[in-house]
């Protein structure tokens, strides 16, 4: 599986950018910083996932002073071609978004997965290891679907069963419980238990078989045999039905429900110490690249496909050593790299772009 071709139109800093990707090796995006090197990882991550590694709003992805957006990418696997279309509009409150794959539109986000897998780094990647819970479920639920897309419609199940709930909590706590109020609460709640039973199921299956390949990538890109492990820790109790009755007075208090896989985290740890807390910046960093790499494989392994791998200014981050052991680990398939200097001269490239030619850049 590849990209073999990447338009952009009025794209943060660009009017104008083609760009044609080796589908089967590394092609390295270079510029000074500043210059839209980014920008385009973050545009085929948009292709991926209609959202941005770098903003949570769409109209940073418009460019001053245009109206909408434009990304477009044809992704090709074996015999199948996948044209998938993005655009981004402003709006009075902001921005809208549509998408095409192959001129129909996504049922959900989860599904674009199945059209474009990812494996990305970025200098914000190592936030998956020191920062909050949400940041390693969202990396999990992301390699589940890239695992296995069916695995889509159980997550968003329990999203939207949550959001029910959640709202019938709401109007609990605005006006008062009323008994139909209570019946519909604890339907909402059965359903929410049967669903997220499914997710951690899944969630704690995807992390059996990630552990035996984060250990071996964080052993080879650390060079010691530090014991990594890796513990799922959900908030609901054995007895799912009993944590949310616990939790129930809390729930309307706030107006949402506290207890569940929404709530739950993945807990990482290093000789037995938190890494969010207590591992060093470096142990940090290279654990999150070793985390990025055993999801890699897990798709490699469970799917007929090989993500592609965007690394946006990984080897500014990392020692030399480190970086010799990255690049010795790379996977086959296609890499997409950007650096602001010349490559480490052991990485084998495709193609050398520097993005402000022909760009059309400002």
């Amino acid at each position: 599986m590849g990209l073999t071709h990447l338009t952009l139109r009025d794209f943060r800093t660009f009017s104008a950018l083609e760009f044609s990707p080796d589908r089967e090796s590394v092609t390295v995006l270079v510029s000074p910083n500043g210059t839209g090197k980014t920008s385009v990882l973050e545009a085929i991550f948009a292709l991926a996932t209609a959202g941005s590694f770098r903003t949570t709003s769409g109209a940073d992805l418009i460019r001053a002073g245009a109206p909408y957006a434009e990304v477009h990418g044809v992704v090709e696997h074996r015999s199948r071609r996948v044209q998938i279309d993005l655009v981004v509009e402003r709006t009075a409150r902001g921005s809208r978004k549509r998408m095409l794959v192959n001129g129909q539109r996504p049922q959900s986000r989860l599904e674009l997965g199945d059209s474009l897998p990812l494996t990305v780094f970025t200098p914000e990647g190592v936030d998956v290891i020191r920062q909050g819970p949400e940041h390693r479920r969202e990396l999990v639920d992301h390699l589940l679907v890239d695992e296995a897309p069916p695995c889509a419609p159980a997550l968003e199940r329990y999203a939207r069963i949550l959001s029910q709930r959640n709202a019938v909590l709401r109007r609990i706590q605005a006006a008062g419980a009323t008994p139909p109020d209570r019946e519909e609460l604890a339907t909402w709640s059965a359903d929410l238990i049967e669903a997220g039973g499914a997710v951690i199921e899944l969630r704690r299956g995807l992390i059996a078989r990630l552990v035996p390949h984060l250990r071996h990538y964080h052993q080879e890109l650390a060079g010691t045999h530090d014991e990594v492990a890796v513990t799922y820790d959900a908030t609901w109790s054995a007895d799912a039905a009993r944590s949310l009755e616990e939790s129930l007075d809390d729930d309307i208090a706030r107006g949402h429900t506290t207890r569940g896989p929404h709530r739950d985290d993945v807990r990482i740890s290093l000789v037995g110490r938190d890494t969010r807390r207590q591992a060093s910046q470096g142990e940090q960093r290279t654990l999150a690249l070793a985390l990025r790499l055993a999801g890699h494989q897990v798709v490699i392994e469970h799917r007929d496909v090989s993500p592609v791998i965007l690394l946006d200014d990984v080897f500014s981050e990392l020692d030399a050593a480190r970086s010799e052991r990255l690049l010795a680990l790379l996977p086959g398939g296609q890499t997409i790299v950007t650096t602001a200097v010349a490559p480490p001269r052991q990485l084998a490239t495709a193609a050398i772009v520097d993005v402000r030619q022909g760009s059309g850049a400002s």
